[in-house]
């Protein structure tokens, strides 16, 4: 992804924001929605398709996952070698 954004000192506190040592945010309900659930087809298809346009902070939200998540889900569609195929599928409804 493009990079990480950094945090915010003041605004962060106030809304119970952390990070880990890369300046990921960790874990909050709030913006996290989705954690610990499966990704849906809908979801590999974002992903896939805007990885390397938006950056991590923007993919996670949009996600309801934390970054983290969002990275190892990629890397290992990547691995598999689905991303292509995920892309396909989004641009696939796009013409529909």
């Amino acid at each position: 992804m493009n990079g990480d954004l950094r945090p915010h000192p003041e605004s962060d506190a106030a809304d119970g924001i952390e990070y880990d040592r890369h300046y990921r945010m960790k874990y909050h309900p709030q913006f996290h929605f989705s954690h610990g659930q499966p990704f849906s087809d809908d979801d590999l298809e974002y992903l896939c398709m805007f990885y390397e346009i938006d950056d991590a902070r923007t993919m996670a939200f949009a996600l309801g996952k934390t970054e983290h998540v969002c990275r190892v889900k990629y890397s290992t569609l990547k691995n598999r070698g689905l991303v292509e195929y995920y892309q396909n599928r989004y641009k696939q409804k796009l013409s529909d």
